[in-house]
């Protein structure tokens, strides 16, 4: 076994580096086994100075040879005295979470995806032993660890059925009588990814008649970008419609988030999705707890939590500044802007295979249609218009807008005065009617997105047009 203070580092081998929570890259620009195989050096590394002798649990979806980079990364792994337990097939991210949640003995996830990104991308994502986000102090660690040559040494792996378990539980997380004696017809796209099977089989042993598409092996994804939104979710959509199903759900490629599409073939937005669970959850569960949502979310669910009397926490974007709330505690829900959302009392991840299955309860429940419940929620809380832009500037623009933005504080926008300003994550501008923008700097592009809501399209249009102006002055 290989030790810490015996190794030898060639600083220049920094070349890997690491996004919000691993390493994501082109197949033709240095994703590839060498690459995987270093990664999973450094990883190995430091868990096995820390926890010598403990379990690391590696995943993959169902991209180009990400089975074989998986088992690679577990090899690379067991070599530092680790036990390496790989998937016996692919597998959506909150299963691996869950189960290494579950195990007193884990330390860890290595997961090979690239979530939703196109089929060129490859991915190697970390998890800690409660199955959430690691720190970035982490992740930089690793990064400086980094060789500049693939290791050679090869330990010996383990396979296990990770999916089984992960679903007996799941199961047991929603009323299954109600839904059974529903029968709701539901078709479910995984588009091609790691969710094949697997939310369809939970949706079956609930009671429900099932139609999945998109399911088969396709590592291209045969043209999808495995994204659940508009407009790769076309054919769900259409299939609903003309299947007269009650309702349709999608997976992105490693399931961690979920769409979902009504009875007339439309999808929900993320801004609708969030608020309705969490309704769901208050009204119909008895449940409690704090929310914690992203500076980008609607404004909806911040209207959602005050009507059902939940104390509401914003947070700048990121899924590891929702994790770090939930170690708080009593945090009933975690939503990011994109849809991803997290149920503490389950796992600290998101987990787009719960959220289906807590619609599908809703849904049977109630006696209510998907659209109709969108439209019930509606009339509680009020509608709201969102939208965002991105301004694509020069690198240089794009750091002169970040140099200003902390003294910028404009005194009206679009003819409107802001009632509250923020500068916790970029500049956001509040306004007397629940309107607001955001215009927020990437951290790793060099383009500003800018994000407005407003009771109507045209007031949200006028301040996003009059917000990205300034961008464009600031730069």
């Amino acid at each position: 076994m290989r030790h810490l203070e015996t190794r030898h580092l060639d600083r220049r081998s920094n070349i890997i580096r690491f996004g919000a929570d691993g390493w994501q890259a082109r197949l033709d620009d240095g994703f590839d086994e060498a690459g995987v195989r270093r990664v999973a050096d450094s990883l190995g590394l430091l868990w096995a100075e820390a926890h010598p002798g403990a379990t690391v649990l590696v995943g993959y979806d169902t991209r180009h040879n990400s089975a074989e980079y998986a088992r690679a990364a577990a090899c690379v792994l067991a070599s530092f005295g680790l036990r390496a337990v790989v998937s016996d097939r692919p597998c959506p991210t909150p299963v691996v979470s869950w189960c290494c949640s579950r195990r007193d003995d884990a330390v860890g996830v290595v997961m090979l995806t690239a979530s939703e990104r196109s089929c060129e991308y490859g991915g190697l994502i970390v998890r800690g032993a409660d199955g959430g986000p690691v720190s970035r102090e982490f992740l930089d660690t690793v990064e400086q660890h980094i060789s500049l040559e693939p290791p050679t040494d090869c330990g010996e792996l383990r396979v296990e059925n990770f999916i089984d378990p992960y679903l007996d539980d799941l199961v047991t997380l929603v009323d299954g009588a109600a839904i059974a004696a529903a029968t709701p017809s539901v078709i479910v796209d995984p588009m091609y990814g790691a969710g094949t099977g697997v939310l369809a089989n939970a949706l079956e042993r609930l009671g429900c008649n099932v139609t999945e598409i998109h399911a088969g092996p396709c590592e291209d994804f045969c043209g999808l970008h495995p994204e659940p939104a508009d407009p790769w979710a076309d054919e769900c959509e259409e299939t609903v419609s003309s299947t007269g199903a009650d309702m349709g759900f999608l997976l992105d490629c490693d399931g961690d988030r979920a769409g979902v599409v009504d009875e007339n073939g439309n999808i929900l937005l993320p801004h609708e999705l969030s608020p309705l669970v969490l309704g769901h959850l208050v009204e119909n569960r008895g449940e409690s707890g704090r929310v914690i949502v992203t500076l980008t979310c609607s404004a909806r669910i911040a209207r959602q939590a005050e009507r059902l009397g939940c104390q509401l926490t914003s947070v700048p974007v990121g899924f590891s500044r929702i994790y770090r709330e939930m170690l708080e505690g009593d945090v009933l829900l975690g939503a990011e802007e994109y849809g991803g959302l997290a149920f503490p009392s389950h796992l600290l991840e998101r987990d787009g295979l719960l959220a289906c299955l807590l619609v599908v309860e809703l849904a049977a429940k109630s006696g209510r249609t998907v659209r109709q419940l969108v439209s019930d929620m509606g009339d509680k809380i009020g509608h709201m218009r969102y939208t965002r832009r991105d301004v694509r500037l020069d690198p240089a623009a794009t750091q002169a807008f970040r140099n200003v933005l902390p003294g910028l504080n404009p005194g009206s926008v679009a003819g409107r005065r802001p009632v509250e300003v923020s500068h916790a994550d970029g500049l956001r501008l509040q306004f007397d009617d629940g309107s607001w923008v955001l215009m927020r700097p990437s951290r790793s592009d060099p383009v500003v997105r800018v994000y407005s809501e407003a009771p109507t399209e045209g007031e949200r249009d006028r301040l996003l047009d009059a917000s990205c102006g300034m961008v464009r002055a600031g730069a």
